[in-house]
């Protein structure tokens, strides 16, 4: 892309347009299907077009919401022309419960909401009511109980704001459900489950923040409390990033990327200035600057699916090509207008934050190093319909902004299985790390409290501390039988394999490369230290790197085992 710089409004209108220009020869013959490239999914081909199609839209309905235009606009109405005729070969389709058009509806009613004249009333009347009509099947089906809601709630407040036939017992139902999720102090759950990713930020603060700003005048007691509880969320999210824009990978859909700031976006658009608009602004900016400087494009500048670099190990099952459009959420900021205090204020660096911050609804503990780099202490969380990696994403020991965190290509052979910052019990062959936690709790001035048990017959209890510029990680293993086991720390990036050194003795591991220095010390137990060379491209951040390790001989009855970890970033 030329244009990087993310410092004012048209930086980041011309970055949207450059990044339109690429996908005009990939839609269909009648626009209602666009397809960048040829993996798969668990859904169909027909639903993946129309997934391109419908993401494109959170970029260009801000554009146009803030006067801007595009290479795309013309195609839009045509698409929706051929994709809602049910006589029409680019039919998006009829759908029965939990389908993933439901989730790409959003955008169009997003775009319906936000900007009819662009969406809608270019539609004779008879192509309105087929339009009307294919939104209209997520209110006749069951949906996913989580974030999902939203998608029904935007489709109802669209098709009300246009005159159309909408249900307002379907509305008023979902707006109560999402309540039922609401945990305190700004943090939702997705759903009754103990996930508490990016989707809270990018998407339940997200469409609350845009209801709240549409509705403001038709509901104002209802805007006003999602205005206040992303407030109080943003408290804590604030130490998710990082000084130089990176955020914490964590979590699921990492492949979206950039969403992650959306929140930020959002909190602008509805006029909440939960931090100085300047902190905002830098916020916004930084992490823009940092994902561009990143190889996250193609050739052709069309996003790749994968996190820091294209890698499809780490991506999920509903990610097609397009979905990494996703990320174009943050381009809510060009709704902004031009005078809004976000565009008007001089970016400025974080706040002063706290060292280390104790996190209770989504049971992390997080440490802000004197380099800038965040590492979040974690246990608990879980996505109870286990999507891939499921284990890597939600329950490592620790995660950070700079070393990121691995996904394993195989569970056989320790390169492979890469369990960087995981206590890894091996039996029959095979690696087993922790999945779920029976117990969790967050003591506040002291860590983290956990039990878990990787297979039956093991069971653990895991105490987790922030300790000077690394962690303690106390453990009592309860087992039935003997077996073996290895603990790592964070895997250490390298541009060359023979710049690592390593230096392994009992109970101790330490590697040092160009990226920086990752160790692992024994404070209490009995074990070897190792340095492995991880398989290529399991790492989010990294397509290289070496784990450091302690393996054990863990006998039947009781052992105690205490390490101290500590990861490094090079000097700046």
């Amino acid at each position: 892309m030329k244009n990087t710089k993310f410092e004012n409004r048209s930086d980041y209108r011309e970055a949207l347009e450059e990044m339109c220009l690429p996908l005009r020869r990939y839609y269909s013959p009648g626009k209602a299907l666009l397809m960048i490239g040829h993996t798969g999914t668990h859904y169909g081909e027909r639903t993946a077009g129309l997934e391109g199609f419908s993401r494109v839209l959170w970029g260009l309905v801000p554009l146009w919401y803030g006067g801007g235009s595009s290479c795309l606009d013309e195609w839009v109405p045509e698409g929706i022309r051929h994709g809602t005729d049910p006589q029409d070969s680019e039919y998006w389709g009829d759908y029965t419960d939990g389908e993933q058009a439901y989730v790409e509806m959003a955008a169009l009613a997003f775009g319906v909401w936000m900007t009819p004249e662009k969406v809608w009333e270019p539609l004779s009347r008879e192509e309105r009511i087929h339009f009307q009509d294919w939104l209209l099947q997520i209110n006749t089906h069951r949906i996913s109980d989580n974030n999902w809601l939203f998608f029904r709630v935007l489709v109802n407040c669209a098709l009300r704001h246009v005159g159309a036939v909408y249900s307002g017992e379907r509305l008023a139902g979902d707006l109560a459900r999402v309540d039922d999720f609401y945990l305190g102090d700004g943090w939702y759950s997705d759903g009754e489950t103990k996930q508490r990713d990016y989707y809270i930020g990018f998407a339940i603060h997200f469409y609350s923040l845009i209801y709240a700003k549409l509705m403001e005048k038709e509901d104002p007691e209802r805007s006003a409390r999602y205005k206040e509880r992303a407030a109080l969320f943003a408290r804590d999210f604030i130490y998710w990033f990082g000084e130089r824009g990176e955020a914490l990978p964590f979590g699921r859909s990492l492949t979206y990327r950039f969403a992650q700031v959306g929140f930020w976006c959002a909190l602008a658009f509805a006029d909440v200035e939960a931090f100085p608009w300047g902190v905002i602004r830098g916020i916004v900016n930084r992490h823009f600057r940092y994902w561009f400087s990143c190889p996250i494009l193609d050739g052709e500048n069309k996003l790749t699916l994968g996190y820091a670099y294209p890698n499809l190990t780490v991506c999920e099952g509903y990610n097609a090509p397009d979905s990494p459009y996703w990320s174009w959420k943050s381009f809510l900021v060009l709704a902004l207008p031009p005078e809004h205090p976000f565009w008007g204020s001089e970016e400025q660096a974080l706040p002063a934050l706290e060292p280390v911050r104790y996190l209770p609804h989504p049971w992390m503990v997080i440490q802000r190093g004197e380099d800038g780099y965040v590492t979040a202490l974690t246990s608990g969380q879980y996505a109870e319909w286990e999507p891939v990696h499921v284990a890597e994403k939600f329950e490592k020991f620790a995660y950070s902004s700079y070393f990121g965190f691995q996904c394993p290509r195989s569970c056989y052979n320790l390169n492979q299985a890469a369990p960087d910052n995981m206590l890894a019990f091996y039996r029959d062959g095979c690696y087993f790390v922790r999945r779920r936690c029976s117990e969790v709790s967050v003591i506040k001035g002291k860590g983290i409290c956990s039990r878990w048990s990787p297979m039956e017959g093991i069971e653990v209890e895991t105490m987790q501390e922030p300790c000077g510029r690394g962690h303690l990680r106390t453990h009592v293993i309860h087992a039935r039988f003997s077996c073996k086991a290895v603990e790592s720390g964070f895997a250490l990036p390298y541009h060359e394999p023979k710049e690592v050194a390593s230096s392994c003795a009992e109970g101790f591991s330490r590697a040092d490369s160009a990226m920086g220095i990752s160790r692992i010390e024994l404070r209490e137990g009995e074990g070897m230290g190792e340095v492995s060379f991880c398989e290529a491209n399991v790492n989010l951040l990294h397509p290289r790197t070496v784990l450091p390790s302690i393996s054990y001989e863990i006998p039947e009855g009781d052992t105690r085992i205490c390490v101290y970890v500590e990861g490094t970033p090079p000097e700046v």
